[in-house]
């Protein structure tokens, strides 16, 4: 008797949406765990958790607030993950492109709001662009890993906005702190109903839209899926595969580089020492929660956002270390990832081969 497992040729969505939410249960079960060991009454953790997050009209914005920036990564991640390309470096593409925003902003300053915010928002993108398309040129020229390289890339972005902010571009009135000069009101996003929700949130409904619809309805998002599915059949059918993994990567970096400017210009005003949060990194895990959706992913940026406010609610009243949403985070990548397993396979009971007439009278008899 043993058990075997069986590929699924796809998967119901009943059964995406049971096995996702049994298993970010166990996840939170085994944070529940966690939370006993360090003597913290579980049910009163997560009771915390939601109040902190949606308990008033200010907790609410807030948590969108933290989604806007979880929820537009996640979106450039997928599209490559998509392909089966590992971008693990959206976090650097974001710094890079919030630098390239600030560098207008300081070099090249307009009066008009409008054209203010299109050049910040083209130089963002343009510079996460190609900051992600330098390893996809790696990947597919010389077969370069992109998962060493986005990660090597996310060091040199880190150190390079730490050049900038220390160093020419440090605000002299800041008292020492590694920041910039504010931001003309030119270069601020506007913000929404007394709020810090600013105008990106317009911003990412119109791009999850438009990127449920290219990967779901074009041509070249059907393309995505054949080279992610099978590189070598994509090249036989006529797909450029070079070109497919090239302009992925460039409009994966361009999504986070655009999604840095709208942190700068709509909640910070400025560019300082870790204004990202490591969005970047939780931002994977809500890709993969999303089951590579754009649309889905609004949801899951907003739940996991209540977790990153949950977790400062629970520094503060029970002494918890900021790092627990961070756990939480991560136990549910966890369990998820292994619910993967039970969407591509089915599990069998196989109790071994079955035995026939013929067999049997052969095995009683002691014939043959």
């Amino acid at each position: 008797m043993k058990f075997r497992a069986e590929k699924r040729i796809d998967a119901p969505v009943w059964m995406n949406v049971v096995v996702t939410l049994l298993f970010v249960s166990f996840a939170f079960v085994a944070g529940g765990l966690f939370l006993y060991t360090q003597g913290v009454p579980p049910l009163s953790a997560y009771w915390i958790i939601l109040r902190s997050s949606f308990g008033s009209g200010y907790d609410l914005s807030e948590t969108v607030v933290k989604a806007l920036p979880l929820a537009m990564v996640s979106i450039a991640v997928m599209l490559c993950y998509t392909m089966l390309i590992w971008n693990i470096g959206a976090e650097g593409q974001a710094l890079l492109g919030a630098l390239a925003a600030a560098a207008v902003v300081r070099y090249f300053p307009a009066e008009s709001r409008v054209a203010m915010l299109s050049l910040m928002a083209v130089a963002a993108a343009v510079a996460g662009g190609v900051w992600a398309g330098i390893a996809g040129f790696l990947r597919v020229k010389w077969n370069v890993n992109e998962i060493i390289t986005t990660l090597m890339l996310n060091y040199i972005a880190i150190r390079l906005l730490e050049f900038f902010i220390y160093g020419p571009w440090r605000d002299p009135s800041s008292l020492g702190f590694p920041m910039t000069k504010p931001f003309i009101d030119s270069a601020r996003l506007p913000t929404l109903w007394g709020t810090r929700v600013h105008m990106g949130l317009f911003a990412l409904l119109v791009l999850a839209v438009v990127m449920e619809v290219i990967m779901r309805k074009t041509r070249w998002g059907y393309e995505i899926r054949v080279m992610g599915d099978n590189s070598r059949a994509a090249s036989y059918a006529g797909m450029n595969y070079f070109r497919g993994v090239v302009g992925v990567m460039f409009l994966s970096g361009a999504i986070a580089g655009f999604t840095g400017m709208c942190e700068v210009a709509g909640l910070q005003g400025r560019i300082q020492a870790g204004f990202s949060a490591q969005y970047g990194y939780t931002a994977i895990i809500v890709a993969w929660l999303s089951h590579l959706s754009p649309a889905l992913s609004l949801f899951v940026a907003f739940l996991m956002s209540s977790l990153l406010v949950g977790g400062a609610a629970l520094q503060i009243e029970m002494g918890l270390p900021l790092a627990s949403a961070a756990i939480f985070q991560g136990l549910i990548l966890f369990f998820v990832l292994g619910g993967e397993f039970f969407l591509n396979y089915s599990v069998r009971l196989d109790l071994g081969p079955a035995k026939g007439p013929d067999a049997h009278e052969k095995y009683a008899g002691g014939g043959g």
